[in-house]
């Protein structure tokens, strides 16, 4: 009985596992140009082979191209000095005169002192008092000190009196010096009034009134402090105390 037992077990267990047969069958044959995977179940196509569903097609590497033996991509890059096109074929780049290839082998440049214009490298011409300008954006030329583009042209900058050129190579190409002020394209000495300093900034008449002093039309007027006040912190006006209220020119206290 036990025997009996034992033997329907094992018919039990190779019903629920199948036989060999069957799982051989389950497996897909491996196709030509094919290999078992490294890792893992199941196989991979060969260098220069693609898997297209359970078949391994051959990569055609066109001319001037070599295969890269990789599983994404076209699995072919052109050779340098070739470039792809629509994905198909591979033509030489053709570099005009007095250009270079590029280090990428896939475009060309041109030398220094010309400019790329359609297919071709032509020679910039300079304009008097001009050099060329090692930059790969913007003009390909840029005028000497103390002069200035004018269309296709470096002209002299006129530097007013007490002025110099501004080297900073943006906004107005001179300044004027200390102590004066731009006024109609000439540098004019600011007028400091009695009880002021000159105040250099930005914007204002370019003075600044001494503490205890403000600002009229006539200049700089002695400040009167009304009783309850004092000067406040930029010393050209005052405020009141604490606990007291500016009104009409005086300080009151609160109540």
């Amino acid at each position: 009985m036990a025997s009996a037992g034992l033997l329907g077990l094992a018919f039990v267990v190779l019903i629920a596992l199948g036989s060999p047969s069957s799982v051989q069958a389950q497996v897909a044959p491996m196709p030509p140009n094919a290999q078992a995977k490294s890792y893992g179940d199941g196989w991979e196509c060969a260098q220069s082979f693609r898997r297209d569903g359970d078949e391994c097609i051959a990569i055609i590497v066109p001319e001037n191209a070599y295969p890269t033996n990789r599983t994404y991509g076209a699995g072919w890059e052109c050779l340098h000095g070739f470039q792809e096109v629509d994905d198909a074929t591979c033509l030489e780049v053709m570099v005009p005169d007095d250009g270079f290839l590029d280090p990428s082998g896939k475009s060309w440049s041109c030398l220094r002192g010309y400019m790329k214009v359609d297919d071709l490298c032509l020679e910039i011409v300079l304009p008097p008092n001009a050099y060329l300008a090692d930059s790969g954006y913007g003009p390909a030329w840029k005028c000497d000190r103390t002069y200035e583009i004018d269309g296709d042209t470096c002209v002299e900058i006129a530097v007013p009196e007490n002025a110099f050129l501004n080297g900073a190579g943006y906004g107005q190409p001179w300044i004027c010096e200390r102590g004066f002020f731009e006024n109609d394209d000439m540098c004019e000495a600011v007028a400091v009034p009695e009880n002021a300093f000159f105040y250099d900034a930005s914007h204002g008449p370019g003075w600044k009134c001494d503490r205890g002093f403000a600002a009229s039309d006539t200049g700089c007027t002695l400040i009167d402090l009304p009783d309850n006040a004092h000067l406040d912190r930029s010393g050209n006006r005052w405020e009141c105390h604490r606990n007291f209220q500016r009104s009409r020119g005086r300080c009151i206290l609160n109540e």
